[in-house]
């Protein structure tokens, strides 16, 4: 069984497991399925607003396609999610990220 075959499986028993969602998604986008990853963050998100992964991945691969306006939008959440939940290391490279898409 694929990764995105088992990770949705999983999924179908709990559709809202977060590591599965963001490993779905990181699959997805490693397969260059952009579309789909991005709608898999959107659903984490929506079900595990403090999955600060689920923002910062978003926003790259939002940023990467050339969508700044939505990187942005996405980056403002997450930052906002880091600080919340104290989570440094991501509130670090996400103001990266925003500061570079700014200049």
């Amino acid at each position: 069984m694929d990764k995105i075959a088992a990770l949705t499986e999983i999924l179908t028993t709990d559709p809202t497991n977060a590591f599965a969602r963001y490993g779905l998604a990181m699959e997805h986008i490693s397969q260059g399925h952009t579309d789909t990853a991005l709608a898999e963050f959107t659903t984490l998100i929506y079900h595990s607003p403090d999955y600060v992964p689920a923002y910062q991945m978003s926003a790259q691969t939002l940023a990467k396609l050339g969508r700044t306006k939505e990187a942005l939008d996405r980056l403002h959440h997450g930052i906002a999610t880091a600080n919340r939940t104290n989570n440094q290391h991501a509130l670090a490279e996400m103001e990266a990220l925003r500061d570079d898409l700014t200049l």
